[in-house]
């Protein structure tokens, strides 16, 4: 990539609005789907909205950013950019729910395409000791995202028609298309590969069944879950056989199996399940068993928020001189010991305890995902520097979602088992959470049931941030004794 200083600012400032885009979305369209899917109707497809983003944008990061390494980043992040604006255009205009999800699944390609080619590009602009920087600039685009859409949502449904949720997207998109197409220049390179169409269907395809099974095993019937999964180990074989055929095969083994590239992704997989616990779960600990506000429960939560892009900050300035891996290794101790805090909580703890453990981990986030990024972005040349980032984003997208599945069937587990008491009902669990069913049950017993269910769920979490541990000891000492000779040259 042609480096023009002059330009990278603001290469920068597109590369921050349009993965603001994709991280308001997520936050804005939870605020307004309740009212939205009121209008719509068939309630029974609600999580499919969400279900459908997450699955086609996890099936294609890897897709993408192969086709980055071959194409280009700037062709591929530009056609993202508009498969991602068309689809928010017509989420606009949906008219029923499936049709809602039809849009989300494109806007989920859209996605897919944006994330790793974006992240890509600052790895090429930017030398390591100079990326760390740039990456917590965008680690504070996803926390400031975080609060915003929220209260974004929220006025858009009391002030506009919910189709804005989806078309604010439409004039960020167009800036940051402007400033790729106007400011980022790359080197024509004359490279030829042939395109492993029949492996990136057969990952899609597994990938797909995966997150099927996982989002959906609580609601879905068995029969359902077992097509999924079987879906999902056919095409899985395929696909490994394919890929050991391949000329140039779509997930490249010796890539992902590298040391410094497996190790970093492996520590983010584990990481990301923990962290989807700790959003998920933790409001609900503060809300229902300490009894305190929703606004106490936020600001629980904002801790990990606040925590997140110090700690990426802090990285980005402190590895130049420490190195990547023991801030890593700093990184891996602190996320358990704030898991640890939530593991000791007990309803007469202080939401005070709940926001260390949160902000603890925040911190341990920001270090462990700026050095991980950079260890994989180091460990190769250009041509595969979009492969190795999007297997990045692939291994927290995929963590993210199966974390949310095993400590969401661990709480149903306690709750469905809970002494004492029998079974919670989700309708106690609703009346607890907005406070219309204390006169109807006694809320002491199902508090206590929630403290026994929440309490083994966050016992499940510290487990995942414990195996971070020997993963990040696997990290090499020396990265360049695992690069190969493409990245020596390319840092040279």
């Amino acid at each position: 990539m042609t480096e023009k200083r002059v330009h990278r600012g603001l290469v920068v400032a597109a590369i921050m609005a349009s993965m603001a885009m994709i991280a308001i979305e997520a936050t804005i369209v939870s605020t307004a789907m309740p009212q939205i899917a009121a209008q719509l109707g068939q309630l029974n497809l609600y999580s499919w909205v969400f279900s459908a983003f997450l699955l086609t944008q996890t099936a294609t990061t890897v897709v993408f950013g192969k086709l980055s390494d071959i194409y280009g980043r700037k062709p591929i992040v530009l056609f993202g950019i508009a498969v991602f604006l068309a689809s928010s255009l017509l989420a606009g205009f949906a008219w029923s729910m499936p049709s809602m999800i039809a849009f989300r699944l494109l806007q989920g390609v859209g996605a897919g395409a944006i994330q790793p080619v974006a992240m890509t590009i600052i790895g090429d602009l930017f030398p390591g000791r100079e990326r760390g920087k740039v990456q917590g600039y965008l680690a504070s685009v996803w926390a400031l995202s975080a609060v915003v859409g929220p209260l974004l949502g929220s006025f858009i449904i009391h002030s506009l028609p919910w189709a804005w949720v989806f078309w604010i997207n439409i004039p960020v998109g167009i800036l940051a298309a402007f400033g790729f197409i106007r400011f980022l220049h790359e080197e024509k390179r004359t490279r030829t590969a042939s395109i492993d169409i029949l492996g990136a269907a057969l990952f899609a395809v597994s990938i797909s069944a995966l997150m099927v099974a996982l989002t959906e095993v609580e609601a879905a019937t068995p029969v359902y879950t077992i097509v999924a999964v079987l879906v999902f180990v056919v095409s899985l074989g395929l696909f490994l056989w394919q890929e050991r055929r391949a000329e140039a095969p779509m997930v490249a083994p010796d890539l992902w199996l590298r040391r410094p590239i497996a190790a970093s992704n492996i520590a983010i997989f584990f990481a990301s399940m923990a962290i989807m616990g700790l959003t998920t779960f933790l409001p609900m600990y503060v809300q229902t068993v300490l009894d305190r506000s929703p606004l106490v429960a936020g600001f629980a939560l904002t801790m990990l928020l606040l925590g997140w892009p110090a700690g990426a900050t802090f990285a980005s300035r402190m590895f130049p001189r420490f190195g990547l891996r023991p801030i890593m290794l700093v990184a891996s101790l602190l996320i358990p010991i704030g898991a640890f805090l939530l593991v000791l909580l007990t309803p007469e703890s202080s939401p005070a305890q709940a926001g260390a453990g949160s902000l603890i981990m925040g911190v341990g986030m920001g270090l462990l995902n700026i050095c991980a990024l950079v260890i994989t972005q180091e460990s190769v040349g250009w041509s595969q520097r979009g492969s190795a980032t999007a297997s990045n984003v692939f291994s927290r997208n995929l963590g993210s979602t199966l974390g949310a599945s095993i400590l969401g069937a661990v709480l149903s587990y306690g709750l469905a088992h809970a002494g004492g008491i029998g079974a919670i009902s989700p309708e106690q669990l609703r009346g607890l959470l907005d406070g219309t069913g204390a006169a109807a049950i006694d809320a002491v017993p199902v508090r206590m049931a929630l403290q026994a269910a929440l309490h083994v769920t966050f016992l499940v979490m510290f487990v995942m941030t414990v195996l971070i541990v020997p993963v990040c000891l696997w990290v090499p000492k020396r990265l360049d004794q695992d690069q190969p000779a493409e990245a020596v040259e390319a840092k040279a």
